[in-house]
């Protein structure tokens, strides 16, 4: 046998004329540049889209308190000193509506489809280049706002006395440098001030320049009557002091309301019956799961509110049963009451009162 010493070495072939020369990078196509390009625009859409807000807000059902229970601390949500209080049965619960901002495009249609929320235009709920925390500082004194309202409207209507107070002094007008916030105002141009609406009245025929004459009292404090030269405003034709006046309770005793993480004036009403049940015998909600919303004056009138499509779903959602509904919101809560909820309809405290004694006496309700 005979063994080879090496192998064969192939055979060299001819250069293909078609092939690309060494080194040279393959062009991409335009199927792939299409693929390349379409690839990063859907990963720009989609890091956007769960990145950055659009400008809009999410609006949902927001949760409810009892104003006869207590706070989420154990808290009595209405807390009275200094008087008898009366035991109390079944709810009368106040309702919120949650506000979502900094809401994502994904976010946004994942709101959307979920039909429990709504969507709407930031401006609408935002000023422009307000932040988040100074529209929470806004509906904090809204808040408290509501519950100083509460507390007037529901001892005037048990019959305790109301004085005026300076609420806020203009700087540079004619009441400044001579009263303070928290003086009593008892006659103004020789009218008795009964309530912070008499200040305006008393003004009535005066024109700038005029002088009139002011009694007031600082606390602990004889009275004082002083001259005012009354200025001029572009808004009025009548002479202009320079304050801001608003009605107190004056009350011999305190009441105080509990509520954290709250915000906005709409609770106004709730906390104004929740008062005078706890002040007075005769179990308004008589047992009952009641629910409602409501901004309320020092007088006790019930003023619209925002969100009430939302508010009686949460209500409903709470286990209420009945919901005391401003007047002028009755049309837009019809549109989206949950099955098994009876709208009342209400448009002064008196109403809200006549109402819950006919719920009581199992006589019919005024309804939407």
């Amino acid at each position: 046998m005979t063994k080879s010493s090496e192998e064969t070495a192939p055979a060299k072939s001819a250069p293909d004329p078609a092939a690309e020369p060494p080194g040279e990078a393959r062009r991409m196509t335009r199927r792939g540049w299409t693929l390349v390009v379409s690839g990063a625009l859907f990963l720009i859409f989609v890091v956007l889209g769960s990145v950055v807000p659009v400008p809009f807000v999410a609006i949902s059902p927001g949760p409810t308190y009892d104003t006869l229970g207590r706070d989420a601390a154990g808290n009595p949500v209405i807390q009275v000193t200094g008087h008898e209080t009366h035991p109390t049965t079944g709810e009368l619960r106040m309702t919120t509506v949650s506000l979502h901002d900094g809401v994502t495009l994904f976010q946004g249609l994942g709101f959307w489809a979920s039909g429990r929320y709504a969507l709407a235009p930031r401006e609408e709920y935002f000023k422009p280049g307000e932040t988040n925390e100074q529209v929470k500082q806004e509906n904090i004194q809204q808040l408290q706002d509501s519950q100083t309202n509460a507390q007037v409207a529901a001892l005037r209507k048990l019959g305790y006395p109301i004085k005026v107070l300076a609420k806020q002094i203009v700087s540079g007008s004619p009441a400044d440098h001579v009263l303070s916030p928290g003086d009593k105002l008892i006659t103004v141009n020789g009218k008795k001030i009964v309530e912070a609406a008499d200040v305006r009245a008393a003004l009535t025929g005066t024109l700038p320049g005029q002088t009139v004459q002011i009694t007031f009292q600082s606390d602990g404090q004889p009275e004082r009557t002083v001259p005012l030269t009354l200025a001029a405003r572009p808004d009025r034709k009548e002479g202009f002091i320079g304050l801001t006046a608003v009605d107190r309770a004056d009350a011999p005793f305190t009441v105080n309301i509990s509520l954290q993480d709250v915000g906005g004036p709409s609770a106004g009403l709730m906390f104004t019956l929740a008062i005078i049940d706890r002040l007075q015998p005769g179990d308004l909600a008589g047992g009952r799961h009641i629910a409602g919303t409501g901004e309320i004056t020092e007088t006790g009138e019930v003023d619209p509110i925002g969100g009430i499509s939302f508010k009686v779903v949460g209500a409903r959602e709470a286990g209420a049963t009945d919901f005391l509904v401003p007047e002028h919101n009755c049309a837009e809560a019809k549109s989206n009451v949950p099955a098994g909820l009876n709208l009342i309809k209400v448009s002064t405290l008196d109403d809200a009162l006549t109402q819950l004694g006919n719920l009581k006496a199992g006589r019919p309700t005024a309804s939407c």
